[in-house]
């Protein structure tokens, strides 16, 4: 059996891709700062029939983050899929002109540093399989530079570059890199940023490995 790895667990997206995953026998491992938060997300998977464990940890701590991933494979099993989603802080949005050098730090280390860390853990256990999934998940500022938000703007650029060079690089080895990007906000209403289509969509790009960039729904004009 082996592993799904969701770093930014939570009970909108988060939920809906553990649940889809581990509905097709994955065991899911989900990583978070609230281990409380966790405990309930696991108690949900656990009713629908699907073994889940929490692991607390911040992926602007890399030693916590690298810890709970290695723990979750030597629990669960080898990692065959990673999610990378955690929520942007509420900080990391200041405009351009109000954002100085220093102001990025935390933004690259949680949209950089954060991916590189958790591929760099997981990526030997995929080698080991001969076979792996690393999927990415931004808003649209990352193919669309938004100067209102220029942290995230910035940073999740800089993550689309690295997950398109992991695409490149690694697909001859058999381990598919892909990146959703969903325009505004996941909606609870049954449309396709809806929580359930999106955890589809995941699952659809990690069977099919059909390209590496792919859109919730078209961006605004």
């Amino acid at each position: 059996m082996t592993t799904f790895a969701l770093v930014g667990a939570g009970p909108g997206l988060g939920l809906a891709t553990a649940r889809r995953f581990g509905a097709a026998g994955h065991t899911v491992a989900l990583i978070a700062r609230d281990a409380g938060k966790l405990d309930g997300l696991t108690a949900d998977l656990a009713r629908d029939g699907i073994q889940a464990r929490g692991y607390p940890a911040d992926v602007l701590d890399i030693e916590s983050l690298t810890a709970a991933l290695y723990a979750a494979a030597a629990d669960l099993g080898p990692v065959e899929i990673l999610q990378y989603s955690p929520v942007p802080q509420a900080h990391f949005m200041k405009p351009v002109l109000d954002t100085g050098a220093d102001d990025l730090d935390a933004p690259l280390a949680f949209s950089v540093k954060g991916p590189a860390a958790a591929v760099n853990v997981v990526l030997p256990g995929m080698r080991e399989l001969g076979r792996g999934t690393l999927l990415f998940v931004n808003g649209s500022s990352a193919v669309r530079p938004n100067p209102k938000v220029a942290g995230t703007s910035i940073a999740f650029a800089a993550e689309s570059a690295y997950a398109r060079m992991l695409h490149d690089t690694l697909g001859p080895e058999n381990i598919h890199a892909a990146q959703l990007i969903i325009p505004g906000a996941i909606r609870p209403d049954g449309g396709p940023s809806s929580p359930d289509v999106l955890a589809e969509r995941l699952y659809d790009m990690h069977t099919t490995r059909d390209g590496f960039c792919h859109y919730a729904e078209p961006l605004p004009d």
